[in-house]
């Protein structure tokens, strides 16, 4: 009985749709990407971070990288009321409280994430810890009188999960005092962990600003250690790597997937065979084929809810999973380690949405499924027609837009 409920916990989702090879199952899925080397990807973002390396070394020196300029106008799009409008001097009760803008970057694999949890390293609980010298008397009268921590309150653009990096975060906090500086909130959160966490602004805006609320995109970089130094072929028909060349040479994987405890740290690779069709699985993957999978998301509002995790019953159908996807794209690109990096930005994301999609992405393309196949995947019934989320590490929050987005900002065009 419990070898048929492992198998269960691993049956193979029946796919409909043509694709040249088999698709590797779940569990394949999650062996290979967690069998990268993903330890150069943590310490590239580390040095990103820390301004030791800049994002245009990934690129081709010629392409001229577009920085986007931070206006002032950008703070100030939320202006709605006359009454928002007046001067701080003139303000009065509820419209004199002091709104201020934090961006700030941090390394994914310093932190449990960005929401507080008991016990756990997380950035939001270092971030109000650091605020709580700038809380007003009310809310320090507050705290006290329920016997809570004396620390601030700080609202974010996204959450981001453990092992997420972000370089250009949006968060805010709100005071009632007037004696608050900038330089001193920052000063507060870059001491708080040096090198790990590092604040790039600090600006005072609107009291109608909300970091999540107001944005008008989010863009995120996914970088995907496609070989280890081994040759890869470059052809006409794109950039084929052999997936599990590097894979052998690593043996750190991780040992928990979907509930069950992997013994040991060897696995088994992808079988010769397939599963009823008894097709060979492929050792390969076209990295444009990941490229034109993606692009077939841009420009359409969608419904990503077979792409997420995690996500309430309540908040599975509807407008609460739909996503506008402004731009996808893929570039090879070679540092050390030759990597792969999917540039996505749109109007909002689902809780793990970009490593679904990559994942699943990559199956897809490793397959030789259709154009339109995660546009097919979209009418899924089942979470587990697409792929466990990729590793966290090579994830990272880029930038957060509050101006209408420009394809200018693009990194990959």
């Amino acid at each position: 009985m419990e070898n048929l409920m492992k198998e269960k916990d691993f049956v193979h989702y029946n796919h409909t749709d043509p694709c040249s090879h088999a698709r590797w199952t779940a569990r394949e899925c999650y062996q290979f990407m967690y069998q990268r080397p993903w330890k150069p990807i943590a310490d590239f973002y580390f040095d990103l971070l820390n301004g030791n390396l800049s994002l245009s070394g990934l690129f081709r020196p010629e392409r001229p990288l577009f920085v986007e300029k931070r206006s002032e106008d950008d703070h100030e799009v939320v202006h709605t009321s006359e009454e928002c409008k007046l001067n701080s001097k003139d303000r009065t009760g509820r419209w004199k409280r002091a709104t201020f803008k934090i961006v700030l970057s941090y390394h994914g694999a310093s932190f449990d994430g960005w929401q507080k949890q008991p016990g756990l390293n997380t950035v939001q609980g270092l971030v109000e810890k650091s605020l709580w010298a700038f809380i007003d008397d009310r809310k320090l009268k507050q705290l006290q009188e329920k016997f809570l921590p004396i620390e601030g309150c700080a609202l974010v653009a996204g959450r981001t999960d453990k092992g997420v990096t972000a370089l250009n975060q949006v968060c805010s906090f709100y005071t009632w005092r007037e004696d608050v500086k900038n330089e001193e909130i920052e000063e507060a959160i870059s001491r708080a962990a040096p090198g790990n966490i590092r604040v790039i602004s600090v600006s005072k805006v609107s009291r109608e600003f909300h970091p999540n609320f107001s944005a008008k995109w989010r863009r995120y970089f996914y970088i995907f250690p496609v070989s280890n130094g081994e040759e890869v072929q470059n052809n006409d028909e794109g950039t084929k790597s052999d997936i599990f060349g590097s894979c052998r040479e690593n043996n750190e994987v991780k040992q928990q997937f979907d509930g069950e405890i992997v013994e040991g740290n060897s696995f088994s690779y992808v079988h010769d065979e397939g599963y009823d069709t008894g097709r060979t699985k492929p050792r390969s993957f076209d990295v444009s084929r990941v490229n034109q999978l993606l692009q077939q998301l841009e420009g359409k509002t969608l419904s990503y809810k077979m792409f997420a995790r995690d996500t309430k019953a309540s908040r599975s159908t509807g407008p609460p999973t739909e996503c506008f996807v402004y731009h996808a794209e893929v570039e090879v690109i070679v540092p050390q380690t030759r990597v792969m990096c999917v540039e996505l930005i749109a109007n909002r994301f689902l809780r793990k949405m970009v490593r679904v999609l990559v994942a699943t992405s990559i199956r897809e393309a490793a397959a030789g499924a259709e154009d339109d196949a995660l546009l097919k995947l979209m009418e899924a019934t089942c979470r587990r027609a697409t792929a466990p989320p990729a590793p966290p590490e090579g994830l990272c929050l880029f930038d957060v837009g509050y101006g209408e987005f420009s394809p200018e900002i693009c990194l990959i065009p």
